[in-house]
């Protein structure tokens, strides 16, 4: 039975294409073995063989050229699952779309403040009205912008997100 080895941080990175080539060429049962062989326990019976490829191959990486700063960890540990993740994404959407027609919304850009008007229909800035704050983030910056994010409108958490 073929095992994989996750040699130390001074393998170059040809070999870890070598070891990421041989895990590709194992079946379900040798994946399971190498799983046991590289963490020190069985594999969680659920994974199918690609998500015990694409874990072990993450390990043979990280084991060679380093894991996750603590950082990166503490942002990936507070996402959530991807349902999670899109719930918060549409409860931050619909956040930007509550706001009443009339609300004046403020942006400093380049030593200048800009105010944007909500109205029922969009969003008036500079004498134009345009269908989307994001329109107007571009109509300002010259470069594309989550037009919500830009005028600040998610940096408040939901009740939901502010739990997790």
């Amino acid at each position: 039975m073929p095992r994989v080895k996750i040699t130390s941080r001074s393998s170059r990175p040809v070999e870890i294409d070598v070891e990421i080539a041989h895990l590709r060429d194992l079946d379900v049962k040798d994946l399971r073995a190498a799983w046991e062989g590289t963490l020190g326990k069985k594999a969680p019976a659920h994974l199918p063989r690609h998500l015990l490829f694409r874990i072990l191959a993450y390990r043979v990486q990280a084991a060679q050229l380093g894991d996750l700063d603590p950082e990166s960890r503490r942002i990936l540990d507070r996402s959530g699952s991807p349902e999670q993740a899109s719930k918060r994404a549409a409860d931050a959407s619909s956040q930007a779309k509550n706001i009443r027609p009339g609300t004046i919304l403020g942006r400093e850009w380049n030593n200048q403040l800009h105010r944007v008007t909500v109205l029922a229909d969009g969003f008036a800035w500079n004498g134009n009205t345009y269908p989307s704050l994001s329109k107007v983030a571009f109509a300002i910056t010259g470069t594309r912008w989550n037009g919500p994010r830009f005028f600040g409108l998610r940096n408040t958490p939901t009740s939901e997100s502010a739990r997790t």
